[in-house]
């Protein structure tokens, strides 16, 4: 069983936040694999399913970005799971809007809800972290990921969601290459036929001018006439 966790901030005010897009990746998922409806439980909500054969249980913590830990913690203790069994799904500002990668371990690299994790359940859990861009400077990052999407950037957005919820029996399976591959089916979609522009037919010459075999008398009359 793994628990699919998705990061954000509970509340309208905070919906459509980039922060958010964790939150937002569980939503596409449970809609489109009939999750059951989501529950209060564990200081978030709470959703369950399958995948096949393979049981899942998504989770939006509630106890907002920082205390995100507290939620997956007791989760992970109702149903008996360890951080290999956990997945989580968050905004990446180091990666560029609609990108996805997949990881196992490593470092929180100061996002606030993955620091949490750290401190509560260690660092061996999976992510798949969902890019979202960065401002340009790291002081403009809190109000940055606390934005909304712009109507610009829907299109992508659209597409990765979607793709992670394709992909999501593969991440239930562990199967991270099958997931960024359904991922990247949705975000970069194979070109019809061979994908090779057809021929173009060469444009005909232009026909060259007949040298102006006339003398400077003949053109002056020519005017005239």
């Amino acid at each position: 069983m793994k628990l699919i966790v998705g990061l954000g901030n509970p509340g309208a005010k905070y919906a459509k936040n980039r922060h958010n897009i964790g939150f937002m990746a569980l939503d596409r998922i449970a809609a489109d694999h009939g999750f059951g409806p989501w529950k209060g439980k564990h200081q978030g909500s709470l959703s369950e399913g399958r995948f096949g054969s393979d049981r899942a249980v998504l989770l939006k913590p509630e106890t907002f970005m920082n205390n995100s830990g507290q939620s997956v913690q007791a989760a992970m203790r109702f149903y008996k799971l360890e951080p290999a069994d956990v997945v989580v799904l968050h905004d990446e500002i180091d990666l560029a809007p609609g990108k996805v990668k997949h990881k196992v371990g490593g470092g929180h690299a100061g996002h606030n809800g993955l620091r949490s994790l750290h401190a509560h359940i260690g660092p061996e859990y999976a992510r798949v972290r969902l890019g979202v861009g960065h401002p340009g400077h790291k002081d403009a990052v809190p109000g940055y990921v606390l934005r909304d999407f712009p109507k610009a950037e829907e299109a992508w957005l659209d597409d990765v969601l979607r793709g992670v919820s394709d992909g999501a029996p593969h991440l239930a399976g562990g199967d991270a290459a099958k997931f960024l591959n359904a991922v990247a089916l949705r975000v970069n979609p194979p070109r019809s036929g061979t994908g090779q522009k057809a021929p173009q037919t060469p444009a005909a010459p232009t026909p060259e001018p007949e040298p102006d075999t006339r003398s400077p008398l003949q053109r002056l009359m020519e005017k005239f006439r």
